[in-house]
This record gives C-alpha cells, sequence and structure tokens, in this order.
C-alpha cells in the first residue's frame, strides 16, 4: 500500500507529488499517457501573481477573480489562492522555471482578459509547456515513482472511505487494484465533450469526475464551460490570449473592432459568436506588433498560424472563432481539497472545483490554481494518510471492473462510438455552446440519451490486450456520455445567464433565485440536481 496515490499527469498531479514527497509520504504518481503530455501544456499566456505593489494590489487580484466569476464562488478560497501567488512564483523559480524577463531582470508580466494590472507572469507564450516539464525534472530528480500507460476505471470506495483506484494497464491490458491511504484525483477537465470544437486534447473526458460521482461523490456546477474567444478556424488550434494582451485587435469582415479585447472571456466569446452569427467573419490582427516582438513574445502563435491555418499571422490576418477550452465546474471539494461524499480522497486541478472560478474564469488564474492547490492537495493528502491505518480494501470494484471489460470485449460493436462522438461534439457546440435556450438543450438531452441506450451495441473492434487505445477511447466514450448527461440537465435547471452559461430565454443574471452551486449526485443509479448557496 502507498500513502498518496495521484492519479493524473498535469501541473496539478506533479505538484502534489513533490509537495507530499517533500513532507516524507510514499507517493506513486499514475498518467494516462506519456509524460507531460497533459493539457497544462496549453496554458500559453501566463500564470498570476501581485509581484508590483506599486501598480497593482492582492486586493485588487482578488477582486478582478471575484467580479469574473459572477458571484458565485467562494472568496475564502479566492483570497487563499491570490495571496499564495507570490510565494508560488518563487516556488517555481526554485525549481527552475524559465520565465521571461524585463531590462531590469524582474519576471516579464502581461496583462490577460478581465485583469485590470499587467499580472500574468510569463514564457514566451510557452508558459504552461515550461513550468510541465520543469515540474517534471524535479519528479525524476526526487525519485517519485511514475507510471504512465495506466488508465483509471473507478475508485475503491467502501463505506464512503477512498482506499485506493481499479486502474488498467494499457501496456499489458491487465485491470488491478492500486491500494493507497489517501487519493488524490487530478485527471483534468471534460472539455473533449465538444469534439472537434475544443482546444482540449482528446483525452481530456473528465475520468476523475466520472469516477468520483459513480463511487457516491457530488459535482457542481457542470454547466460553466468557458469558450475560449480565439482558436483558429479550421483546427480549432489555441491562439493563447496573449496574444491579446500583448495588443491584438479583434476585426470583423468589414475592419471594424467591435468589442474590448481584455474584456472578460464569457463577453468577448459572445461578442465574436455573435459577429459570425450575422455573417460576418472574425479575425485577430497581429501584424501591427511586428516581427520582432512576435517572435520574442509569441512564437508558438506565429508557428501554429502558420502549421494549422496556413497563414503568416505577421503579414496576415488569424481567421477565428470561439470554441469550448475550460471547464469551471468538477467534482465538489471542501477547503480542504476533499471530495464531498468520500473521505480520504482529494481533487485539484481543472476536474475539481474549489470554488475560485465560478461562472467564467479569470484568464492566468487556472495556472495559479493548479500550482498553489496542488501544494494544498499535496499537504492535505499528507497530513489525512499520516499515521493512518486502514484496513485492505475489498476486491468488490475490481471484479465489477474485470466484469465490465470483458462485457465491452463481446460486444456485437454495431455502432461506430467514434462517429457518434464527432456527432455529439457538434450537438454540444450548436445546442449547449455559447448560446443556449431550453428548447434546444431538452433536444441534446433527447439524443444523447438515445445514445446511452445504444450501449450495448457499441463495442471495440481490436480485441487484443496489449496497448489497447480503442478500448481506453471508448471507455473515455462512455464518461463524455455519463457526465454530457448531468451538464445538459444543469443547463436545463439553471434558468437564467451568468458568466459562461448564457440562456437567450433567460437573459437576466438571476442573484435572488441562482447565485447558488448546481449539486449533482447518483441516488439509487439515478441523477439528482440541486442548488446550494455560494459561499462569497
Amino acid at each position: 500500500m502507498v500513502d498518496i496515490l495521484i492519479v493524473g499527469s498535469g501541473a496539478a498531479a506533479l505538484t502534489a507529488a513533490l509537495t507530499a514527497k517533500a513532507r516524507g509520504a510514499s507517493v506513486l504518481v499514475l498518467g494516462k499517457q506519456e509524460p507531460t503530455n497533459s493539457q497544462t501544456s496549453m496554458a500559453q499566456g501566463g500564470i498570476n501573481s501581485v509581484l508590483n505593489l506599486e501598480r497593482d494590489s492582492v486586493a485588487k487580484h482578488i477582486e478582478d477573480t471575484i467580479k469574473s466569476s459572477r458571484n458565485l464562488s467562494d472568496k475564502a478560497m479566492i483570497e487563499r489562492m491570490c495571496h499564495d501567488a507570490p510565494k508560488v512564483i518563487e516556488w517555481l523559480e526554485s525549481i527552475g522555471v524559465p520565465f521571461s524577463r524585463c531590462e531590469s531582470g524582474a519576471i516579464a508580466q502581461r496583462q490577460l482578459g478581465g485583469a485590470r494590472e499587467k499580472r500574468a507572469c510569463y514564457s514566451q507564450d510557452y508558459t504552461g509547456l515550461k513550468i510541465l516539464h520543469t515540474l517534471y525534472d524535479n519528479i525524476l530528480k526526487e525519485d517519485i515513482e511514475y507510471l504512465e500507460d495506466h488508465y483509471l476505471l473507478n475508485l475503491v470506495v467502501d463505506d464512503g472511505v477512498a482506499k485506493g483506484a481499479i486502474v488498467i494497464d494499457i501496456s499489458t491490458g491487465e485491470t488491478k487494484q492500486i491500494d493507497a491511504k489517501a487519493t488524490i484525483i487530478a485527471t483534468g477537465g471534460y472539455g473533449s465533450i465538444y469534439h472537434g470544437y475544443t482546444t482540449n486534447a482528446f483525452g481530456s473526458t473528465g475520468d476523475g469526475v466520472a469516477a468520483v460521482l459513480r463511487a457516491g461523490g457530488e459535482i457542481s456546477d457542470m454547466e460553466f464551460v468557458q469558450f475560449h474567444p480565439t482558436a483558429l478556424k479550421s483546427s480549432s488550434i489555441l491562439i493563447s490570449e496573449s496574444a491579446r494582451g500583448e495588443g491584438g485587435y479583434l476585426l470583423n469582415t468589414k475592419g471594424e473592432r467591435f468589442v474590448d479585447e481584455l474584456l472578460p472571456r464569457d463577453v468577448v466569446a459572445r461578442a465574436i459568436y455573435e459577429q459570425i452569427s450575422s455573417g460576418e467573419e472574425v479575425f485577430l490582427d497581429i501584424r501591427h506588433l511586428g516581427r520582432e516582438k512576435l517572435m520574442e513574445l509569441l512564437p508558438q502563435e506565429v508557428h501554429l498560424c502558420k502549421l494549422h491555418e496556413d497563414i503568416d499571422p505577421i503579414t496576415q490576418l488569424i481567421p477565428i472563432k470561439p470554441v469550448a477550452h475550460y471547464s469551471m465546474g468538477g467534482i465538489d471539494v471542501d477547503r480542504s481539497l476533499e471530495v464531498r461524499g468520500i473521505q480520504g480522497c482529494f481533487a485539484v486541478g481543472e476536474c475539481s472545483n474549489a470554488k475560485v472560478h465560478g461562472a467564467n474564469r479569470l484568464g492566468g488564474n487556472s495556472l495559479l490554481e493548479i500550482v498553489s492547490f496542488g501544494r494544498l492537495a499535496g499537504e492535505s493528502a499528507y497530513h489525512y494518510a499520516k499515521n493512518r491505518d486502514i484496513p485492505k480494501a475489498s476486491d468488490t470494484q475490481l471484479e465489477k471492473d474485470k466484469i465490465h471489460i470483458a462485457e465491452i470485449f463481446n460486444r456485437s460493436n454495431r455502432v461506430n462510438f467514434y462517429e457518434k462522438r464527432e456527432g455529439i461534439g457538434k450537438l454540444f457546440y450548436e445546442s449547449v455552446g455559447i448560446v443556449r435556450t431550453e428548447t434546444a438543450l431538452k433536444d441534446a438531452l433527447s439524443q444523447l440519451r438515445n445514445i446511452i441506450e445504444e450501449l450495448p451495441y457499441i463495442g471495440v473492434g481490436d480485441k487484443s490486450r496489449l496497448y489497447n487505445r480503442n478500448l481506453i477511447e471508448l471507455l473515455e466514450f462512455e464518461n463524455t456520455l455519463e457526465l454530457g448527461e448531468v451538464i445538459v440537465l444543469s443547463a436545463i435547471g439553471r434558468r437564467e445567464s451568468r458568466g459562461a452559461h448564457y440562456r437567450d430565454d433567460f437573459k437576466e443574471q438571476r442573484d435572488e433565485e441562482f447565485a447558488l452551486h448546481t449539486l449533482c449526485k447518483r441516488v439509487d443509479g439515478e441523477i439528482t440536481i440541486g442548488f446550494e448557496r455560494s459561499y462569497i
């Protein structure tokens, strides 16, 4: 048995691992893909922290975060994160993150949407990637055990207490149980349900969120999915907010600037959506910044435009559209990041709802959250596991999962789930997207449930056990179906517009009725949706 099992391989997971190991805990990290291949690498623009107290303040950072959340957040958690930010930057520097510098030698900072000041520390436009690589270097240096190609099936929970997890070793196909005194879920968000219309990798399927829901834990605010204003029109590849933070313009076909580019993301995304809906094309213009500045500060954006759109942004306009980007909702946790409903299980990062983003995440706060709260998760799990003698877990869940995997291999495979996955992506983008109505949401729910009914006829063509990605992708698809139903039910229940959740049939924010968190759990196999007062 290990002291702390960490499921996930992004910055939240690795930060938690380093923190717990430094305390003296035995730690095992599991990733379903290769190291440094997590969604953290897509966070390009920067990580927020107040470093210059002459022009900025922590109070402003807190206020900007609360304002962006649209009154749906926990002020105490926001204050904790924002006050911790300078220490986070100091720690990241100490372990080797190569931040970009001003001429004075100080860490360079840029302004991102929704922020009143230049607050985002960055490493060109590779910030998340540099942080992730540095963390993994330190995982190797600290000799922390890391197993790649391990896929989370379910949590092991006995009488409401987490005792580890059931995983598939993708390399061998073996389904096995890993026992642990404490478990940290850091599996990322669920944005890839918008398949083809998201900046997320295919693997952002909410595996940890779905596992917690099945295990009796609570999940919350699932209807709040942030749409990033600027993704490449043809490929949905992200063009970082740093491009606007450095002075880029948004233009329509007429060459008009139609919105303040540095407003919060939900406002900018809807403004672009309205332009496109009225027949306009929308472009990001960074030509005026000049070759030298672009290659110094935004080299990745230049490369991505050339690679995926076949245009040179130094001399040409960048065609863009808004697409699904970030999951504000997720596993409901308390202020120590322990999962509500499951003792000894903690959740951190995009899979977790720690109530700091609310209805709309402030640009630059995602990297801050995963490092700041990654350290908190490591501390909380360590204190829980310390000197705790947990009786051996039962093998009931292991046997159930072995039966489920065998059943998948025996299915007829009459329905192609890859085609269904693409169809769901389009359906969600159009009906559970930037602008929503009850009619469209209920139609999406009906179509989704029809697909769920087809699951007995959805199998795998690849019957081998070794490195069977076909099997893993079907299991991911099952998770997105389960969570998709929750997302739509939550969106139907929230009869108002708030942040990233915009209802064309209920256009006003209704604080008297809906300044509440949407809570979801399974009761006797059925999904229940309720509301709970925000801490703010």
